[in-house]
């Protein structure tokens, strides 16, 4: 229990600190990745990102909606080493719909405003990714699986 508490306040802590990420997608087995910006929805449970349609991110969540998330939750200590972790969200995509357009288009914003031209686009679409399960890597042999379902039980 005492890990998953520190898992989640870790998940938690670094979707609140990073507003990047990398986005894999992938169609006919050719993988694809793509720098998004990202917007915690939530908690940890989704992540929201915006796209043109007519991008090939785009199209690969189309025929695959099955994602990886992958957020550098590192930083650069005084002596130039690296410390933290590495954070990878598993999970679905989709476009979110008309009805939760608005909502999710302000709380992107509120956390990207440099946005505002690229969400008023017709061809901008918001997709949420529901999070099933994060890897937390601290190093080559320090791995960790959370499932969504064990962290919201903490």
């Amino acid at each position: 229990m005492n890990n998953q508490i520190a898992a989640k306040a870790y998940v938690e802590e670094t979707l609140q600190a990073k507003r990047f990420a990398v986005l894999a997608t992938e169609h006919s087995g050719q993988p694809h990745a793509s720098l998004v910006a990202i917007t915690p929805i939530g908690g940890f449970r989704h992540l929201i990102f915006a796209t043109y349609r007519s991008t090939r991110k785009y199209r690969n969540l189309a025929h695959n909606s099955k994602v990886a998330v992958l957020i550098d939750g590192q930083a650069v200590n005084s002596s130039g080493l690296k410390e933290g972790f590495v954070l990878t969200a598993l999970g679905q995509a989709e476009e979110i719909s008309v009805e939760e357009y608005e909502v999710a288009r302000r709380a992107h914003l509120a956390w990207h405003p440099d946005l505002e031209s690229f969400l008023r686009s017709a061809d901008c679409a918001l997709v949420r990714v529901t999070v099933s399960e994060y890897q937390v890597v601290g190093a080559i042999d320090d791995v960790k699986w959370w499932r969504i379902d064990d962290l919201a039980g903490t």
